[in-house]
């Protein structure tokens, strides 16, 4: 007999993790003002980001954990210590001080985002597509909103008055707690382990190179578009309102995508969502780059659709997968995100230091196109790669 999708549960999880990534959006916009405050290169800034992931090295052995004990309280407290790390960079005092930070709130998005998506996948049954698009619609709203709070926030109290928003972030885990205690799932991770992690990673190794080429070749481009964008367009004479605005266009977008992607791929497959993705994207950068004025509003908007789909079709992939350590499968895939995603926040930083981010945007671009030969090598049939 077939379960019902959790609605209230998997909608539970999923303002969760908008309300934790509300927070973990304030770095992006506000990159530039940080470059001006503390006279630092674009490698630099981006070098915060990276410093954030630092803890997603973690990621398979927080995995264990989960499969081991409940998880709900990790979900639970990361709002309240990632709000108050990034509430407090306006009044940092030196560069130091906002890696110390950054690296804080890095703790908080790891004990977030590893057990989130197993609660997600046995609240959702045999919907698990659908359920990862609501909570990925999460995560993405929470990147639309972050941006406007930190900014409006600046335009109230200056960039050292941020620190006012940490009230908000503790409020929101004493009312998680209340929530997400009734979730019932704990008797999910005490079930006997038959078969031990390592044996479970050998036998998924060429899933993980598949998702590893796809995350890898898209990685530099939603760099570009994203940590960097404020810094790209106010480079080019925009101001920092229409900047951050013009991110959280992108991000607002890119929640529509999330929300349909993985609800498509339960229907279409995951094989033809993330050929259709990667596919659309270089172009729609490509139009991007090129096109000026308005013109780029209509072309951010459908790029922010098809930038952030590929999200929820790979976590679905991912959890399409029928094993004992979920948790810990999900925290090898983090941390391969983790990985990419770093070595491209590196690289695109110090070839736009170098070359410029026009030039960059370019390769990025074109090196996106790299994805493809892997979601060919992705079978249609659930579970392939068990």
């Amino acid at each position: 007999m077939k379960k019902k999708f959790e609605s209230k549960n998997v909608i539970t999880v999923s303002m969760a993790h908008l309300i934790h990534d509300t927070y973990s959006a304030f770095l992006a916009p506000i990159l530039p003002l940080l470059i001006s405050k503390f006279g630092i290169t674009v490698l630099m800034a981006g070098l915060l980001d990276i410093v954030r992931k630092i803890p997603a090295l973690a990621n398979p052995f927080i995995g264990l954990m989960a499969d081991r004990m409940s998880v709900r309280y990790f979900v639970i407290l990361a709002p309240a210590v990632t709000s108050v790390a990034m509430s407090l960079l306006g009044i940092a005092p030196s560069y130091i001080f906002i890696v110390i930070l950054v690296f804080m709130a890095g703790i908080g998005s790891t004990i977030f985002h590893v057990p989130a998506p197993v609660m997600i996948k046995h609240v959702s049954h045999n919907q698990i597509g659908k359920g990862m698009s609501y909570y990925m619609l999460g995560g993405e709203l929470a990147r639309t909103l972050g941006p406007l709070i930190i900014l409006g926030a600046i335009s109230l109290w200056g960039l050292e008055g941020t620190y006012r928003l940490i009230p908000l972030g503790i409020i929101a885990s004493i009312i998680l707690y209340f929530r997400l205690r009734k979730i019932e799932i704990s008797q999910d991770f005490k079930k006997k382990k038959e078969i031990s992690a390592r044996k479970t990673f050998n036998n998924l190794i060429p899933f993980f190179i598949t998702i590893a080429g796809i995350m890898f070749f898209r990685a530099a481009m939603k760099s570009a578009l994203t940590i960097y964008l404020p810094t790209y367009l106010t480079a080019k004479g925009s101001s920092i309102w229409v900047a951050g605005i013009s991110l959280s266009i992108l991000q607002f977008a890119g929640a529509g995508g999330t929300f349909l992607a993985g609800i498509i791929s339960d229907k279409i497959g995951r094989k033809n969502s993330l050929l259709i993705i990667s596919i659309a994207n270089p172009i729609l950068m490509f139009l991007f780059i090129y096109l000026h004025g308005i013109w780029t509003i209509p072309v951010l908007v459908v790029t922010g659709l098809f930038l952030f789909g590929s999200g929820p079709v790979i976590l679905a992939l991912v959890h399409d997968l029928d094993s004992e350590h979920m948790s810990f499968i999900n925290g090898v895939y983090m941390t391969i995100n983790f990985i990419f995603s770093s070595v491209m926040v590196l690289g695109v930083g110090y070839f736009a230091d170098t070359i410029g981010l026009d030039f960059t945007y370019k390769i990025c671009a074109w090196l996106a196109l790299g994805s493809i030969p892997f979601v060919l090598t992705i079978k249609n049939k659930k579970g392939d790669f068990k």
